[in-house]
Protein backbone atom coordinates (compact mmCIF):
# COMPACT_ATOMS: atom_id res chain seq x y z
CA UNK A 1 0.00 0.00 0.00
CA UNK A 2 1.54 3.08 -1.25
CA UNK A 3 -0.32 5.47 -1.37
CA UNK A 4 -3.86 6.13 0.74
CA UNK A 5 -6.29 9.08 0.45
CA UNK A 6 -8.39 10.16 3.81
CA UNK A 7 -11.45 10.54 3.47
CA UNK A 8 -12.45 13.29 6.25
CA UNK A 9 -11.01 16.37 7.42
CA UNK A 10 -9.49 17.99 10.10
CA UNK A 11 -7.80 16.68 12.92
CA UNK A 12 -8.70 12.93 12.04
CA UNK A 13 -6.92 13.52 8.94
CA UNK A 14 -3.94 14.81 10.07
CA UNK A 15 -3.50 11.95 12.54
CA UNK A 16 -4.07 9.51 9.74
CA UNK A 17 -1.31 11.30 7.73
CA UNK A 18 0.90 11.37 10.48
CA UNK A 19 0.71 7.62 10.81
CA UNK A 20 1.24 7.22 7.31
CA UNK A 21 4.21 9.19 7.08
CA UNK A 22 6.05 7.07 9.65
CA UNK A 23 5.18 3.86 7.80
CA UNK A 24 6.25 5.53 4.22
CA UNK A 25 3.15 5.98 3.01
CA UNK A 26 2.16 8.83 0.45
CA UNK A 27 -1.75 10.81 1.57
CA UNK A 28 -3.65 12.26 -0.62
CA UNK A 29 -6.14 14.84 1.22
CA UNK A 30 -9.58 15.77 -0.12
CA UNK A 31 -11.50 18.97 1.17
CA UNK A 32 -14.56 21.63 1.07
CA UNK A 33 -13.97 25.01 -0.01
CA UNK A 34 -14.32 26.16 3.17
CA UNK A 35 -11.38 23.95 4.32
CA UNK A 36 -9.23 24.65 1.59
CA UNK A 37 -6.22 26.02 3.60
CA UNK A 38 -6.96 23.40 6.99
CA UNK A 39 -3.83 21.65 8.06
CA UNK A 40 -4.28 18.53 7.10
CA UNK A 41 -4.93 19.88 3.49
CA UNK A 42 -1.29 21.84 3.39
CA UNK A 43 0.21 18.23 5.26
CA UNK A 44 -0.70 16.05 2.39
CA UNK A 45 1.36 15.30 -0.64
CA UNK A 46 -1.32 15.93 -2.86
CA UNK A 47 -5.05 17.70 -2.00
CA UNK A 48 -8.23 17.44 -4.24
CA UNK A 49 -10.93 19.92 -3.58
CA UNK A 50 -14.71 17.88 -3.14
CA UNK A 51 -16.61 20.80 -3.58
CA UNK A 52 -19.12 23.67 -1.42
CA UNK A 53 -18.73 23.60 2.23
CA UNK A 54 -21.79 21.42 3.55
CA UNK A 55 -20.91 17.84 3.75
CA UNK A 56 -23.36 16.59 1.05
CA UNK A 57 -21.60 18.59 -1.65
CA UNK A 58 -18.55 17.77 -0.62
CA UNK A 59 -17.20 14.92 2.29
CA UNK A 60 -20.62 12.77 1.96
CA UNK A 61 -19.46 12.57 -2.05
CA UNK A 62 -18.58 8.85 -2.04
CA UNK A 63 -18.46 8.24 -5.77
CA UNK A 64 -16.75 11.65 -6.20
CA UNK A 65 -14.07 10.48 -3.92
CA UNK A 66 -13.67 7.01 -5.90
CA UNK A 67 -12.97 8.94 -8.91
CA UNK A 68 -10.63 10.93 -7.10
CA UNK A 69 -8.69 7.57 -5.82
CA UNK A 70 -9.03 6.01 -9.26
CA UNK A 71 -7.09 9.24 -11.04
CA UNK A 72 -4.63 9.49 -8.42
CA UNK A 73 -4.02 5.72 -8.42
CA UNK A 74 -4.85 5.47 -4.55
CA UNK A 75 -4.12 1.92 -3.11
CA UNK A 76 -6.43 2.21 -0.01
CA UNK A 77 -8.99 5.03 1.64
CA UNK A 78 -9.66 5.69 5.39
CA UNK A 79 -12.57 6.97 6.23
CA UNK A 80 -11.67 8.13 9.79
CA UNK A 81 -15.03 8.24 11.45
CA UNK A 82 -17.97 10.10 11.02
CA UNK A 83 -19.36 11.19 7.21
CA UNK A 84 -18.74 8.20 5.26
CA UNK A 85 -17.27 5.97 8.12
CA UNK A 86 -19.77 2.97 8.82
CA UNK A 87 -21.52 3.81 5.26
CA UNK A 88 -21.67 0.00 4.03
CA UNK A 89 -22.22 1.02 0.45
CA UNK A 90 -19.70 3.51 0.14
CA UNK A 91 -17.01 0.44 1.80
CA UNK A 92 -18.62 -2.07 -0.82
CA UNK A 93 -18.46 0.54 -3.57
CA UNK A 94 -14.20 1.05 -2.47
CA UNK A 95 -13.80 -2.71 -2.78
CA UNK A 96 -15.38 -3.09 -5.46
CA UNK A 97 -13.11 -0.67 -7.10
CA UNK A 98 -10.09 -2.57 -7.03
CA UNK A 99 -9.64 0.07 -3.57
CA UNK A 100 -8.23 -1.37 -0.10
CA UNK A 101 -11.00 0.12 2.53
CA UNK A 102 -9.19 0.28 5.74
CA UNK A 103 -11.97 -0.45 8.26
CA UNK A 104 -13.95 -3.87 8.55
CA UNK A 105 -16.24 -5.49 5.98
CA UNK A 106 -19.66 -3.80 4.43
CA UNK A 107 -21.36 -6.75 5.90
CA UNK A 108 -20.27 -5.99 9.59
CA UNK A 109 -21.00 -2.64 9.43
CA UNK A 110 -24.29 -3.47 7.70
CA UNK A 111 -25.11 -5.42 10.76
CA UNK A 112 -23.58 -3.68 13.94
CA UNK A 113 -25.22 -0.42 11.82
CA UNK A 114 -28.61 -1.64 12.91
CA UNK A 115 -28.69 -1.85 16.24
CA UNK A 116 -31.91 -4.89 16.51
CA UNK A 117 -29.23 -6.59 13.93
CA UNK A 118 -26.63 -6.29 16.18
CA UNK A 119 -27.91 -7.73 18.88
CA UNK A 120 -29.06 -10.87 17.06
CA UNK A 121 -25.74 -11.65 16.12
CA UNK A 122 -24.12 -11.00 19.74
CA UNK A 123 -27.30 -12.73 21.38
CA UNK A 124 -26.05 -15.96 20.06
CA UNK A 125 -21.89 -15.37 20.91
CA UNK A 126 -23.55 -15.17 24.74
CA UNK A 127 -22.58 -11.45 24.82
CA UNK A 128 -24.87 -10.48 27.61
CA UNK A 129 -27.63 -8.15 26.76
CA UNK A 130 -30.43 -5.51 28.53
CA UNK A 131 -33.51 -7.09 28.94
CA UNK A 132 -36.14 -6.16 26.07
CA UNK A 133 -37.02 -7.02 22.50
CA UNK A 134 -35.48 -8.18 19.88
CA UNK A 135 -37.47 -7.39 16.84
CA UNK A 136 -39.05 -3.77 15.71
CA UNK A 137 -42.37 -2.70 18.01
CA UNK A 138 -45.20 -3.42 15.69
CA UNK A 139 -48.43 -4.47 18.02
CA UNK A 140 -48.41 -1.46 20.82
CA UNK A 141 -50.54 -2.98 23.65
CA UNK A 142 -47.93 -6.40 22.70
CA UNK A 143 -45.25 -3.71 23.52
CA UNK A 144 -46.95 -2.73 27.20
CA UNK A 145 -47.12 -6.00 28.29
CA UNK A 146 -43.71 -6.78 27.16
CA UNK A 147 -42.52 -3.34 29.00
CA UNK A 148 -44.43 -4.46 32.22
CA UNK A 149 -43.35 -7.83 32.29
CA UNK A 150 -39.56 -5.84 31.90
CA UNK A 151 -40.82 -3.59 34.99
CA UNK A 152 -40.72 0.25 34.53
CA UNK A 153 -38.22 2.73 33.40
CA UNK A 154 -37.83 1.10 29.71
CA UNK A 155 -35.90 2.80 27.33
CA UNK A 156 -37.84 2.96 23.93
CA UNK A 157 -34.50 3.01 21.21
CA UNK A 158 -34.43 3.54 17.57
CA UNK A 159 -32.88 0.61 15.98
CA UNK A 160 -30.12 3.02 13.41
CA UNK A 161 -29.98 5.69 15.71
CA UNK A 162 -27.06 7.26 17.41
CA UNK A 163 -26.31 10.92 19.41
CA UNK A 164 -29.21 10.41 21.65
CA UNK A 165 -31.54 11.04 18.80
CA UNK A 166 -35.12 8.58 18.49
CA UNK A 167 -34.96 7.29 22.51
CA UNK A 168 -37.11 7.84 25.11
CA UNK A 169 -37.22 7.10 28.94
CA UNK A 170 -40.51 5.97 29.86
CA UNK A 171 -41.47 5.73 33.39
CA UNK A 172 -44.95 4.42 33.38
CA UNK A 173 -47.44 2.15 31.19
CA UNK A 174 -49.63 5.67 30.72
CA UNK A 175 -47.17 6.80 28.73
CA UNK A 176 -45.57 4.44 26.76
CA UNK A 177 -47.96 5.24 23.71
CA UNK A 178 -47.14 9.08 23.18
CA UNK A 179 -43.59 8.49 24.07
CA UNK A 180 -43.40 5.72 21.01
CA UNK A 181 -44.56 8.59 18.51
CA UNK A 182 -42.19 10.78 19.72
CA UNK A 183 -39.24 8.36 18.97
CA UNK A 184 -40.62 6.92 15.62
CA UNK A 185 -41.12 10.39 14.61
CA UNK A 186 -37.70 11.85 15.36
CA UNK A 187 -35.90 8.28 14.34
CA UNK A 188 -37.72 8.69 10.91
CA UNK A 189 -36.52 12.51 10.52
CA UNK A 190 -33.24 11.78 11.25
CA UNK A 191 -32.51 8.18 9.89
CA UNK A 192 -35.23 7.36 7.47
CA UNK A 193 -36.00 4.51 9.78
CA UNK A 194 -38.69 4.57 12.80
CA UNK A 195 -38.13 0.92 13.48
CA UNK A 196 -37.96 0.98 17.06
CA UNK A 197 -37.61 -1.20 20.16
CA UNK A 198 -37.69 -1.42 23.89
CA UNK A 199 -34.88 -2.80 26.85
CA UNK A 200 -34.61 -1.98 30.76
CA UNK A 201 -33.74 1.57 31.28
CA UNK A 202 -30.69 1.03 33.50
CA UNK A 203 -31.01 4.21 35.96
CA UNK A 204 -27.52 5.14 36.97
CA UNK A 205 -25.19 3.48 34.16
CA UNK A 206 -21.30 3.71 33.58
CA UNK A 207 -20.49 4.16 29.57
CA UNK A 208 -17.73 1.71 28.87
CA UNK A 209 -16.07 0.50 25.62
CA UNK A 210 -13.85 -1.91 24.51
CA UNK A 211 -11.22 -1.51 21.62
CA UNK A 212 -11.17 -4.29 19.51
CA UNK A 213 -7.98 -5.28 16.72
CA UNK A 214 -9.59 -8.55 14.19
CA UNK A 215 -7.83 -9.82 11.25
CA UNK A 216 -8.05 -11.64 8.52
CA UNK A 217 -6.56 -14.59 9.82
CA UNK A 218 -9.12 -14.95 12.84
CA UNK A 219 -6.77 -13.27 15.09
CA UNK A 220 -8.62 -11.00 17.82
CA UNK A 221 -7.51 -8.67 20.65
CA UNK A 222 -8.65 -6.59 22.98
CA UNK A 223 -7.02 -3.10 23.81
CA UNK A 224 -8.39 -3.01 27.15
CA UNK A 225 -11.46 -0.69 28.54
CA UNK A 226 -12.35 3.20 28.23
CA UNK A 227 -14.55 5.05 30.35
CA UNK A 228 -17.06 7.35 28.96
CA UNK A 229 -19.74 8.23 31.30
CA UNK A 230 -19.24 12.05 31.29
CA UNK A 231 -21.77 13.06 28.29
CA UNK A 232 -23.34 16.08 27.35
CA UNK A 233 -26.72 15.63 25.14
CA UNK A 234 -25.61 11.36 24.42
CA UNK A 235 -22.01 12.54 23.55
CA UNK A 236 -18.74 11.73 25.53
CA UNK A 237 -16.53 15.01 26.53
CA UNK A 238 -14.52 13.18 28.96
CA UNK A 239 -13.03 10.24 28.68
CA UNK A 240 -10.27 8.19 30.61
CA UNK A 241 -8.67 4.74 30.42
CA UNK A 242 -8.74 2.53 32.00
CA UNK A 243 -11.69 2.54 33.91
CA UNK A 244 -11.77 3.20 37.62
CA UNK A 245 -14.04 0.48 38.32
CA UNK A 246 -13.29 -2.48 36.63
CA UNK A 247 -11.33 -4.92 38.37
CA UNK A 248 -8.59 -7.42 36.39
CA UNK A 249 -11.11 -9.84 36.60
CA UNK A 250 -13.98 -7.73 35.27
CA UNK A 251 -11.49 -6.45 32.28
CA UNK A 252 -10.72 -10.28 31.65
CA UNK A 253 -14.63 -10.66 31.45
CA UNK A 254 -15.79 -7.88 29.03
CA UNK A 255 -12.72 -7.94 26.92
CA UNK A 256 -13.43 -11.51 26.18
CA UNK A 257 -17.19 -10.43 25.70
CA UNK A 258 -16.29 -7.45 23.02
CA UNK A 259 -14.58 -10.16 21.23
CA UNK A 260 -17.26 -12.52 20.91
CA UNK A 261 -19.67 -9.67 19.72
CA UNK A 262 -16.94 -8.74 16.87
CA UNK A 263 -16.93 -13.01 16.21
CA UNK A 264 -20.54 -12.89 15.79
CA UNK A 265 -20.04 -10.69 12.84
CA UNK A 266 -16.42 -12.05 11.50
CA UNK A 267 -15.08 -8.50 12.21
CA UNK A 268 -11.62 -7.45 10.87
CA UNK A 269 -9.71 -4.29 11.15
CA UNK A 270 -10.39 -1.86 14.56
CA UNK A 271 -13.64 -1.51 15.99
CA UNK A 272 -14.94 -0.45 19.36
CA UNK A 273 -17.79 -2.56 21.65
CA UNK A 274 -19.48 -0.66 23.96
CA UNK A 275 -21.56 -1.34 27.23
CA UNK A 276 -23.18 -0.18 29.67
CA UNK A 277 -22.38 -1.01 33.39
CA UNK A 278 -25.03 -0.99 35.90
CA UNK A 279 -24.31 -0.31 39.94
CA UNK A 280 -23.44 -4.00 40.67
CA UNK A 281 -20.99 -3.66 38.20
CA UNK A 282 -23.08 -6.17 35.65
CA UNK A 283 -22.43 -5.08 31.87
CA UNK A 284 -24.36 -5.05 28.69
CA UNK A 285 -23.97 -4.98 25.16
CA UNK A 286 -25.07 -1.50 24.20
CA UNK A 287 -23.66 -1.03 20.16
CA UNK A 288 -20.74 -1.74 18.32
CA UNK A 289 -19.24 1.32 16.15
CA UNK A 290 -17.22 -0.08 13.15
CA UNK A 291 -14.31 1.95 13.07
CA UNK A 292 -12.28 4.27 14.61
CA UNK A 293 -13.08 6.26 17.73
CA UNK A 294 -12.63 9.66 18.41
CA UNK A 295 -11.06 8.90 21.66
CA UNK A 296 -8.53 5.70 20.75
CA UNK A 297 -5.80 8.17 21.67
CA UNK A 298 -5.94 7.28 25.68
CA UNK A 299 -6.05 3.54 24.48
CA UNK A 300 -2.77 4.02 22.17
CA UNK A 301 -1.20 5.81 25.20
CA UNK A 302 -1.84 2.74 28.00
CA UNK A 303 -1.21 0.27 25.29
CA UNK A 304 1.76 1.84 23.09
CA UNK A 305 0.47 0.93 20.25
CA UNK A 306 -0.55 2.81 17.04
CA UNK A 307 -4.09 2.02 16.21
CA UNK A 308 -4.16 3.46 12.90
CA UNK A 309 -0.78 1.61 12.29
CA UNK A 310 -2.47 -1.06 13.03
CA UNK A 311 -5.70 -0.85 11.42
CA UNK A 312 -3.02 0.11 7.73
CA UNK A 313 -1.07 -3.84 8.55
CA UNK A 314 -4.43 -5.41 9.14
CA UNK A 315 -6.01 -3.68 5.76
CA UNK A 316 -2.44 -5.25 3.73
CA UNK A 317 -3.78 -8.44 5.14
CA UNK A 318 -0.95 -8.88 7.77
CA UNK A 319 -1.32 -11.13 10.94
CA UNK A 320 -1.78 -9.16 13.74
CA UNK A 321 1.63 -9.05 15.49
CA UNK A 322 0.77 -9.68 19.24
CA UNK A 323 -0.97 -11.66 21.72
CA UNK A 324 -3.30 -10.65 23.92
CA UNK A 325 -0.74 -12.08 26.80
CA UNK A 326 1.60 -9.57 24.72
CA UNK A 327 -0.63 -6.34 26.05
CA UNK A 328 -0.65 -4.47 29.16
CA UNK A 329 -1.52 -1.41 31.12
CA UNK A 330 0.65 1.14 31.29
CA UNK A 331 -0.20 3.93 33.40
CA UNK A 332 -3.84 6.27 33.22
CA UNK A 333 -4.82 8.13 30.36
CA UNK A 334 -7.66 11.19 30.07
CA UNK A 335 -9.08 13.05 27.10
CA UNK A 336 -10.86 16.05 26.99
CA UNK A 337 -12.69 16.93 23.62
CA UNK A 338 -12.75 20.75 22.83
CA UNK A 339 -15.31 21.93 21.66
CA UNK A 340 -16.04 25.52 19.97
CA UNK A 341 -18.82 25.39 22.75
CA UNK A 342 -20.40 27.55 25.55
CA UNK A 343 -20.50 25.42 28.92
CA UNK A 344 -22.74 28.81 30.69
CA UNK A 345 -25.08 28.40 27.98
CA UNK A 346 -26.35 24.36 27.67
CA UNK A 347 -23.38 23.84 25.21
CA UNK A 348 -24.41 25.90 22.50
CA UNK A 349 -22.04 25.70 19.40
CA UNK A 350 -19.79 29.02 19.21
CA UNK A 351 -18.57 30.21 15.78
CA UNK A 352 -15.75 32.61 14.95
CA UNK A 353 -12.19 33.46 14.65
CA UNK A 354 -9.12 31.88 16.68
CA UNK A 355 -7.76 34.98 17.39
CA UNK A 356 -5.44 33.23 19.84
CA UNK A 357 -4.47 29.36 19.79
CA UNK A 358 -1.88 28.65 22.03
CA UNK A 359 -0.97 24.54 22.69
CA UNK A 360 -0.08 23.25 26.26
CA UNK A 361 2.91 21.31 26.19
CA UNK A 362 5.13 19.09 28.02
CA UNK A 363 5.45 15.33 29.23
CA UNK A 364 2.81 13.21 29.11
CA UNK A 365 0.60 15.72 27.04
CA UNK A 366 -0.93 15.05 23.23
CA UNK A 367 -3.39 17.77 20.93
CA UNK A 368 -4.78 16.07 18.30
CA UNK A 369 -6.30 19.36 16.10
CA UNK A 370 -7.22 20.64 12.74
CA UNK A 371 -7.15 24.24 13.43
CA UNK A 372 -4.22 27.02 13.50
CA UNK A 373 -3.99 30.11 15.17
CA UNK A 374 -6.15 32.76 12.76
CA UNK A 375 -8.43 29.86 11.47
CA UNK A 376 -12.54 30.28 11.57
CA UNK A 377 -14.57 27.25 13.57
CA UNK A 378 -16.99 26.67 10.16
CA UNK A 379 -20.32 26.30 10.67
CA UNK A 380 -21.05 23.30 8.75
CA UNK A 381 -19.51 20.48 10.81
CA UNK A 382 -18.82 18.80 14.09
CA UNK A 383 -17.55 21.98 16.63
CA UNK A 384 -14.38 20.24 17.95
CA UNK A 385 -11.38 21.92 17.81
CA UNK A 386 -9.02 19.70 19.53
CA UNK A 387 -8.64 16.41 21.53
CA UNK A 388 -6.65 17.45 24.60
CA UNK A 389 -5.13 13.99 25.62
CA UNK A 390 -2.66 13.92 28.92
CA UNK A 391 -1.15 10.62 30.11
CA UNK A 392 0.35 9.82 33.59
CA UNK A 393 2.26 7.23 35.88
CA UNK A 394 -1.47 6.52 37.59
CA UNK A 395 -5.12 8.46 37.47
CA UNK A 396 -4.08 10.96 40.59
CA UNK A 397 -1.41 12.56 38.15
CA UNK A 398 -3.32 12.23 34.78
CA UNK A 399 -5.67 14.26 36.44
CA UNK A 400 -3.77 16.76 37.64
CA UNK A 401 -1.23 17.36 34.34
CA UNK A 402 -5.10 17.70 32.64
CA UNK A 403 -5.50 20.46 34.69
CA UNK A 404 -2.11 21.81 33.83
CA UNK A 405 -3.53 21.46 29.93
CA UNK A 406 -6.25 22.82 30.72
CA UNK A 407 -4.88 26.09 32.50
CA UNK A 408 -1.73 26.36 29.66
CA UNK A 409 -4.44 26.02 26.63
CA UNK A 410 -4.92 29.52 25.15
CA UNK A 411 -8.15 30.06 23.18
CA UNK A 412 -9.71 33.21 22.18
CA UNK A 413 -12.67 34.15 19.34
CA UNK A 414 -14.63 31.48 20.73
CA UNK A 415 -16.19 29.73 24.18
CA UNK A 416 -14.88 26.22 24.18
CA UNK A 417 -15.62 23.48 26.55
CA UNK A 418 -12.17 23.91 28.58
CA UNK A 419 -13.70 25.45 31.93
CA UNK A 420 -16.42 22.49 31.43
CA UNK A 421 -13.51 19.93 31.89
CA UNK A 422 -11.46 21.91 34.67
CA UNK A 423 -14.73 21.73 36.61
CA UNK A 424 -14.99 17.77 35.85
CA UNK A 425 -11.51 17.28 37.17
CA UNK A 426 -11.78 19.33 40.25
CA UNK A 427 -15.18 17.49 41.03
CA UNK A 428 -15.29 15.17 44.23
CA UNK A 429 -17.00 12.29 42.81
CA UNK A 430 -14.58 12.45 39.68
CA UNK A 431 -11.96 12.24 41.41
CA UNK A 432 -12.98 9.65 43.53
CA UNK A 433 -14.34 7.83 40.15
CA UNK A 434 -18.33 7.50 41.51
CA UNK A 435 -19.91 8.81 38.22
CA UNK A 436 -22.15 7.56 35.72
CA UNK A 437 -23.69 9.23 32.36
CA UNK A 438 -26.10 11.63 34.17
CA UNK A 439 -22.83 13.42 35.64
CA UNK A 440 -23.55 16.67 33.88
CA UNK A 441 -27.84 16.17 34.68
CA UNK A 442 -26.70 15.74 38.08
CA UNK A 443 -23.56 18.57 39.22
CA UNK A 444 -23.04 20.59 36.58
CA UNK A 445 -23.58 24.09 37.34
CA UNK A 446 -22.27 26.68 35.26
CA UNK A 447 -22.12 29.07 38.46
CA UNK A 448 -19.76 26.31 39.96
CA UNK A 449 -17.39 25.85 37.58
CA UNK A 450 -14.73 27.63 39.81
CA UNK A 451 -15.79 25.77 43.20
CA UNK A 452 -13.36 24.65 45.84
CA UNK A 453 -13.16 20.90 46.85
CA UNK A 454 -12.99 19.41 49.73
CA UNK A 455 -10.05 16.97 49.75
CA UNK A 456 -10.95 14.92 53.13
CA UNK A 457 -14.27 13.91 51.43
CA UNK A 458 -12.74 13.02 48.06
CA UNK A 459 -10.46 10.67 50.11
CA UNK A 460 -13.36 8.95 52.01
CA UNK A 461 -15.58 8.51 48.81
CA UNK A 462 -12.66 7.14 46.93
CA UNK A 463 -11.70 4.42 49.89
CA UNK A 464 -15.22 3.34 50.25
CA UNK A 465 -15.94 3.03 46.67
CA UNK A 466 -12.83 0.72 46.29
CA UNK A 467 -14.37 -1.77 49.09
CA UNK A 468 -17.59 -1.16 47.70
CA UNK A 469 -15.96 -2.72 44.36
CA UNK A 470 -14.09 -5.34 44.88
CA UNK A 471 -17.16 -6.52 47.70
CA UNK A 472 -19.56 -6.49 44.78
CA UNK A 473 -17.46 -8.63 42.21
CA UNK A 474 -16.60 -11.67 44.56
CA UNK A 475 -18.14 -14.71 42.78
CA UNK A 476 -19.42 -15.84 45.52
CA UNK A 477 -20.66 -12.09 47.15
CA UNK A 478 -23.29 -13.11 50.00
CA UNK A 479 -26.57 -11.49 50.13
CA UNK A 480 -24.90 -9.98 53.50
CA UNK A 481 -21.99 -8.94 52.26
CA UNK A 482 -24.51 -6.41 49.80
CA UNK A 483 -26.69 -5.38 52.81
CA UNK A 484 -22.68 -4.38 54.24
CA UNK A 485 -22.27 -2.56 51.34
CA UNK A 486 -25.90 -0.90 51.37
CA UNK A 487 -25.76 -0.17 55.23
CA UNK A 488 -21.98 1.57 54.93
CA UNK A 489 -23.45 3.68 51.95
CA UNK A 490 -25.70 4.82 54.15
CA UNK A 491 -24.42 5.34 56.98
CA UNK A 492 -21.69 7.40 55.35
CA UNK A 493 -24.30 9.36 53.44
CA UNK A 494 -25.38 10.52 56.98
CA UNK A 495 -21.93 11.44 58.25
CA UNK A 496 -19.83 12.64 55.10
CA UNK A 497 -18.06 15.76 55.18
CA UNK A 498 -19.55 18.91 53.15
CA UNK A 499 -18.01 19.89 50.28
CA UNK A 500 -16.43 23.72 50.44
Amino acid sequence: MLKILIANRGEIALRVMRSCKEMGIKTVAVYSEVDRLSPHVLYADEAVCLGPAPSNQSYLLGDKIIEVCKKLNVDGVHPGYGFLSENANFAKKVIENGIKFIGPSPESIEIMGSKLMAKNAVKAFDTPLVPGTDQPISDIEEAKKISEKIGYPILIKASAGGGGKGMRIVTKSEEFEEQMERAQSEAKNAFGDDSCFIEKYVASPRHIEVQVLGDHHGNYVYVFERECSIQRRHQKVVEEAPSFVITPELRKKIGEAAINAAKSCKYFNAGTVEFILDENLNFYFLEMNTRLQVEHPISELISGLDLVKEQIKIARDEKISFSQEDLSINGHAIELRVYAEDPQNNFLPDIGTLIEYKKPEGLGIRVDDGFREGMEIPIYYDPMIAKLVVWGKDRTEAIERMKRAIDEYRIKGVKTTLPFGKFVLNHPNFISGDIDTHFVEKYYNSDLLNETINEEEIKVISEFITIKNKLLFEKNNTQKSISYIENSSSNWKKNRPQAV
